[in-house]
Formats: structure tokens, sequence, C-alpha cells
């Protein structure tokens, strides 16, 4: 157990410091909202169950009977919350004698600052990890797969490996256009918003904006921008760890990519009596994960 005494930082102890620094910067907005869908949950865990429906209708001959289809249920997911908390302590000495609490050295203020840094690194990590075998969802498979099972086989929400480009991001609208329930019917998915890493930020905003074509001499039209394939625009996320990775998300509306929140953001104090140490913590409990793969296609980049 570490205790912050005044042996951790003595010139604080003492006057006379022009600044103290470190603890001041400013902080992203949050991020976890363009990557996931939040709700709240009272339970211990959050499940979600996929129900096939019915196939194509066959043909009916005269004088037979009708052919009845079953609603099977496929995959459940399980949001298991996590808890999450941090804390510090302080002798009472250090307490007493630290002169710059309101020079910068604001700790509860940096408790926060961990705390949410946290949730964005746990969220964003559901996407870093997404191509890992290691790391799999209710059917086996990592978010991003060729193979997600389906009653009408494998489907896949891995896009063509390649640098975002126009052409890239093209092609990956096509194959979400394209995309099929369980059961092989084809459905209304369409993407919604475009997910990146800061490297790829310039590109992104260039190939979204442009009214014409980006990085070509043809005066033909920017068909992403013209059709208003992306709704919601393009996101910077500054926890993704692979520069050369990108995602997106599409119009799932329920049951796609979730972050649940359990309990929000607590902070308490207290003193020790034996000791006169002072305990700062900060605590809170969510989970996030995947139901529905069609939620978001990845491209693991060249």
């Amino acid at each position: 157990m570490s205790v912050i005494t005044t042996g951790n930082a003595p010139k604080l102890l003492w006057p006379g410091l022009n600044a103290v620094w470190g603890q001041g910067y400013e902080e992203h907005a949050k991020e976890y909202t363009d990557i996931f869908e939040i709700e709240t949950s009272d339970k211990n865990y959050e499940e979600d169950v996929e129900m096939t429906g019915f196939g194509l209708a066959p043909v009916k001959l005269q004088g037979a009977s009708i052919i009845y289809d079953t609603d099977n249920q496929q995959t459940v997911t399980r949001y298991q919350h996590v808890a999450y908390a941090l804390g510090f302590i302080l002798t009472e000495e250090e307490f007493d004698d630290n002169l710059y609490e309101s020079r910068g050295v604001n700790r509860t203020r940096a408790l926060a600052f961990s705390m949410r840094q946290t949730k964005e690194n746990v969220a964003a990590n559901i996407y870093n990890r997404g191509f890992d075998p290691a790391y799999t969802g209710a059917d086996g498979q990592p978010l991003f797969s060729v193979s997600h099972p389906t009653l009408s086989g494998t489907q896949s929400n891995l896009l063509t490996g390649a640098d975002m480009s126009e052409a890239a991001i093209e092609d990956g609208c096509i194959q979400i256009m394209q995309a099929r329930n369980a059961r092989g019917l084809k459905i209304a998915l369409m993407p919604r918003s475009l997910h990146y890493a800061p490297t790829n930020a310039f590109n992104a905003e260039r190939i979204l904006k442009s009214v014409l074509q980006n990085d070509t001499a043809d005066n033909a039209v920017n068909a992403l921008r013209s059709m208003g394939l992306f709704p919601d625009g393009g996101k910077v996320n500054h926890y993704f760890t692979d520069p050369d990775a990108w995602f997106m998300r599409t119009n799932i509306p329920t049951a796609g990519m979730t972050l649940f929140q359990r309990k929000k953001a607590t902070f308490a104090q207290d003193g020790d009596f034996d000791t006169s140490n002072l305990k700062y913590k900060a605590y809170e409990r969510y989970s996030c994960g995947w139901s529905d793969f069609r939620a978001a296609y990845g491209n693991a980049g060249a």
C-alpha cells in the first residue's frame, strides 16, 4: 500500500515555487460515446439473445400442407459488469504542510482524470483487440471476422486489408450494404460513422468532406459525401493503438456495440483513526462489448 508522505514531494512544503505542473493538462472530450451505445443497468450482468427469424417462403403446391418454420434462439451475449477503482493515501503531515493545493496539485482531480482515461481505454480495447482471435464474442469469433457462424453459413464484417482511402471506404460501404441476417435475408444495413486513430484524421477529413473526388484530377463527385453515407461523420479516437486500423459503425439500433453503465464514478474520502492518514478513492462499474457483429466493420490496414 503506497502512502504519500512529505518525502514524496518535499518541494511542495516550501514557499517560492513558480509553478507546479504535470496534472493540469487539457483532456480530450469523451470518445467512448462515439464507439458505443450507452445503456444503464441495475443488475449483476446483462444478456442479449439473438433470435433467427424465418427463412424465405417456399412455393405451396395446390392441396399441399403449409411448411412451418421455427424461430430459434442463437447466440447469448453476457455483459458481466466490472468494477474499476483507484485511490491514494496522504499522511496528515503531508496534507497539513502541502503549500500548493491551489497551484495545481489537486490529487482528487488527477484521480478523476485517471478514472476517465481507464474507461476510454477499456472501451477502445474492444476495437483494438477486434482482430485478435484470443478475444472472442458469443459466437466464438473475434469482433471482426470472416467466419461469424449463422444459420445461413458464415458471414463477414472484416474488411479487406487496406490503408484508408476513398476506394477502400467505398468497398467497405458496399460490403455493409450487402449484409444479410442469420437466415440469409437481405437487411437495410448502412454505414453510420467512420472511426480512426489521429494518424488518419486529415486523410479522413479530405475523403469525407471534399465536394469532388479526393486526390484526383477527375471532375467527379465525391459519392461518399453526395450519398450521405456517413451521417454521423468521422470520429478520431485517441485510444486506438493501431495507427492504420479504421472502423465503420452501422445503423444497428440495439444489441450492437454497447456499454452498460452499472454505477457511475463515485468519489469518497475517510480518515484512519490509528494513523491519522487520509484516504481518497474513486469507484466505477460498467461493461462493454458487442452482441450483433454487424454493428461494426473493421479494417486492420495494409
